[in-house]
This record gives structure tokens, sequence and C-alpha cells, in this order.
């Protein structure tokens, strides 16, 4: 199946889970990324999103969950593009990779270091590609500030200060606790991945904290984190992320001749900005609203084609929950872990970057963004 449809150079799809992300971004990028991808089934609980969203996107196949392995073993597809809660990654692309089928998730990872191994040694032993949608390391703002930050323009970078923040609605999945949701899982980890590609290292000292106000909305996960990283060079890292503020995704880097901050620095669906400064002079770039998840599509179909390995892999995603590991224990024990031993050779550079026009959000089937 997966050699008979290399030859025809498209790798052919089935997305998992049918929420906001997938509704919003995910399906509609499949038109931008055509020349090696294909949508060709939907996977969901609901009966209303399958018979809605496979007739809006002329789709033949649909499957329950219960029906997830009849959907791997079918021969339809050579991939699938997990969408669902954090808690459901980790089984979902296990059971993926024993069909022999390709696995493209959406970040975080999973909820804990244990799941992200499994996730890695299922591929490895069933020779299938692994990503983790890390959508910011195809685009051009991002890849640019590695650029800005690297090249000495702002001297001898010290500093990195994260933002990301948004006021989530009180019936959203990010506020449950048994399907993964967290502000530090959800939106802190744009930090903790910016962090570690803008100072090339990964962080060797976490100190973390957590605070709530007396509201039902925090009664299973906390308002809002904030962490403090050590990295080598004697640098440092905070951010802050929450779920209780109106929405800011920001992030500045400070260095001995200048700074660069990025306002606004992770989102989708809208143009990025930065900004800097080199003593008394200061100038703005703006990066025009642009498709962020086509790239991911084009680059993971690519590396199934050409038998390469695909970048971010498994180990960016779990290099990421080791850290978030630690932040947890930080915040439980109230005192500063230390994390050794761990060198991650792979970076993002420009040389990924890949350019796509802005996709229209299209009428979504049951499903709203996490903030009205």
């Amino acid at each position: 199946m997966a050699n008979k449809q290399t030859e025809k150079k498209r790798i052919r799809y089935a997305v998992v889970g049918l929420g906001w992300i997938a509704q919003a971004a995910i399906l509609p990028a499949f038109k931008n990324a055509q020349e090696n991808s294909e949508l060709v089934a939907l996977v969901s609980d609901d009966q209303t999103k399958l018979a809605e969203l496979s007739k809006q996107y002329d789709i033949e196949h649909t499957y329950r969950y219960e029906e997830y392995d009849d959907c791997l073993s079918s021969g339809e597809i050579d991939a699938v593009f997990i969408a669902l809660p954090n808690t459901m990654h980790k089984e979902y692309t296990v059971r993926a990779a024993e069909a022999g089928i390709h696995v493209l998730c959406e970040k975080p990872m999973a909820t804990t270091v244990d799941e992200c191994e499994a996730m890695i040694d299922a591929a490895e032993a069933n020779n299938v590609k692994l990503m983790i949608a890390y959508r910011l390391h195809f685009e051009e703002a991002n890849l640019k500030a590695i650029e800005v930050v690297n090249s000495g323009e702002i001297g001898d970078a010290r500093i990195f200060l994260g933002t990301n923040v948004q006021n989530v609605d009180p019936d959203n999945i990010r506020l449950d606790a048994d399907l993964g949701g967290n502000p530090l899982d959800d939106v802190g980890i744009y930090c903790i991945n910016a962090a570690r590609y803008l100072f090339r290292a990964e962080p060797n000292e976490i100190t973390a904290f957590q605070a709530s106000k007396p509201d039902p909305k925090f009664d299973e996960v906390p308002e809002m984190v904030s962490v403090i990283m050590r990295f080598p060079g004697e640098r440092l890292a905070q951010f802050v992320c929450g779920f209780g503020t109106e929405k800011v995704s920001t992030y500045q880097v400070l260095g001995t001749k200048g700074n660069l901050l990025l306002n606004p620095a992770t989102g989708f669906g809208t143009d990025l900005k930065h900004i800097l400064t080199i003593g008394d002079k200061t100038k703005e770039t703006v990066f025009k609203n642009r498709d962020q998840f086509a790239p991911e599509l084009l680059h993971f179909s690519a590396c199934i084609i050409d038998d390469k390995m695909p970048e971010p892999s498994g180990e960016e995603g779990l290099v990421d929950m080791r850290i978030i590991e630690a932040i947890r224990h930080s915040i439980e024990t109230h005192k500063p872990m230390r994390l050794e031993g761990y060198k991650r050779n792979k970076r993002p550079s420009l040389k990924q970057e890949i350019h796509k026009p802005p996709v229209k959000t299209p009428e979504l089937v049951k499903a709203k963004p996490p903030a009205s």
C-alpha cells in the first residue's frame, strides 16, 4: 500500500479528531499541500461533524473512533494527522504505527515522557515516520528571528522573555485535566520551544510557579504558570503562560547590543511582526499572514516519499515534554530542578521555511476557538 502510494508521489491522510484546530487550520491546509498530500478520510466520534465535513471537503471515507483500526487497515490511507486531545495522542499514534501508518501528531506530543518514548519506540519498531506538528519550524518570522539572534546583530543573546496567554472560555477542553488541558502544555510549550531554538541549546535548571484566582473555571488546571530556565553560558529564559487574561503572544530576546521583539510571535491566521532595536535605531518588519499548516503536510509527505527523517521529529516533542515534567515537579516541590545529560543536535533554520498563501477560515461544525 505505502509503496504504491509513494510511487504516485501523493500521501493519503486521515485527519483524526475534528475539533477547532482541525477545522480551522488542518483541513483547509490540504488545498495548499495538494502537490504531495491528499485528504481522504476523517475520524471522529461526532456523526454530525463526519456528515457535514465529509460533504464540505468531498471525503468519501469516514470513521468513528471505535472504527479507527478499520481505517488504519483499510488500504485507503498512508498517514494520519492526529488532532485529538492530548491524553489520546499516545494511544492513537502507537496504534497507527503498529498498523504501518505514518503519524503527524499535534503538540504537545503527549502528556508524559514515558508516553513520548512509547510513541518513538512504536514508530521505530514498525519503520514508520513520526513528526510532531511544530508549525513555527516552517514559518518565516520565527525562522528569521533565529537568524537575527544567532548572527550577532543584537550582540551576545543573554535573556529570553516570553508571554503566551489567552482568556479561555469556561467550557473549552483546555480546562479539562482528564483531557490533558493546562496552559503550560497548550500555550507555554511555544515559549519553551522558542527559547530552545533561539538559544540553540537545552536548559539545565528550571524553577516554576503557578497561581490561580478563585474561579470555578480553574478548578482542574492552573490559571497561569511562570517559569525561569537557566541555559548553558549563563543565559536565562523566563516566560508566563495562562488562560485567564486577554490574548498576548510575544517573545523578546535581549542581547548586549540590542534586542528583538516579536509581537505577535506565535499566532496563525494573522500577521506576525519583528521589532528590532540596535542602540537608538528601531526597525519593524511585518510578516504577512500565511498558511502555517500546509508546510507541515508538505514536509512530512516529502519525508515519507523520499524516506527521510522528518524534523521536527518525535525527539523534539520528547525534549519539550522532559522540560514540562521538570516544570511540573518544580511547582509541586517548590524547588529548582536540574536537567542534565541531554543534547539535541537538530535545530530549525531558515532552510526549512515554506511559504503558502493564507487559507480562508471555513464554516465550523460544532467547534469554536478556545477564546471567544
